[in-house]
């Protein structure tokens, strides 16, 4: 761990973006000072936790890439999974966390999310009839959200949870009318942030969450008091 640490100490020391190749083998061996196996055991567990990429045969090794959300969504599952805890519990954090978000958005999003987010829910609204179009978008609307916060935390937040809390892979159902709500609540969203209303975003948003937890009360009781399982769906 602690040469993990410093591994990723000296990427941000050299300033390496995302492709830089790290040194060879033999000058970090030298550098650390350590073995074979420590370093290869550092570099792995970076791997896993989406800093590096190993690229096998001649002319590879470690190659620095972008961390995603993956690594949060399997560590707060886990976490989750040992307290026992329903599926229940994501939606009450979107509850709390994404109004805030909205509120946010209304405050700082720039005009290329702004018009991302217009995007989204024009697409959604001519893909109603199929349900795979309608999930991405849903999921996109959400991240653009997230992401246009202008705080990172949210963004990786939302993406961890929409990672644990897909609807199609627990076992909620999303027939066209449950489609239709959901892309007017974006709508009135989408509005009140490109009119800079924090408190209209805010307040569309919590609706429209509230909506998706009512929904799932009345039909899905089952699926919202299942416990959190790591690989479900």
């Amino acid at each position: 761990m602690l040469v993990a640490q410093r591994i990723v100490a000296d990427i941000n020391d050299r300033g390496n973006v995302v492709g830089d190749r790290l040194p060879p083998e033999r000058l970090m061996l030298e550098k650390y000072e350590v073995g074979r196996g420590t370093l290869r055991e550092s570099l792995r567990f970076l791997e896993l936790q989406g800093v590096i990429t190993l690229k096998p045969g001649p002319g590879g090794g470690p190659v620095v890439v972008q961390p995603d959300a993956s690594s949060l969504a399997t560590a707060l599952t886990l976490l989750l999974q040992f307290s026992n805890a329903p599926f229940r519990t994501i939606a009450e954090a979107r509850l709390g966390l994404e109004p805030m978000m909205s509120q946010l958005c209304a405050e700082r999003m720039n005009e290329e999310d702004i018009a991302s987010l217009e995007d989204s829910v024009k697409t959604m609204r001519n893909n109603l009839d199929d349900q795979t179009v309608f999930l991405e978008e849903n999921k996109r609307f959400h991240d653009v959200i997230a992401h246009g916060s202008g705080n990172a935390m949210f963004g990786y937040l939302v993406d961890a949870l929409l990672g644990i809390l897909d609807g199609s892979a627990i076992g909620i159902e999303y027939p066209e009318y449950r489609r239709e709500a959901v892309h007017d609540a974006h709508f009135q969203i989408y509005q009140a942030i490109a009119s800079r209303d924090p408190g209209a975003a805010a307040a569309s948003m919590h609706e429209h969450i509230q909506q998706y937890v009512r929904y799932a009360e009345k039909k899905f009781p089952e699926v919202l008091d299942a416990p959190i399982v790591w690989g479900q769906g």
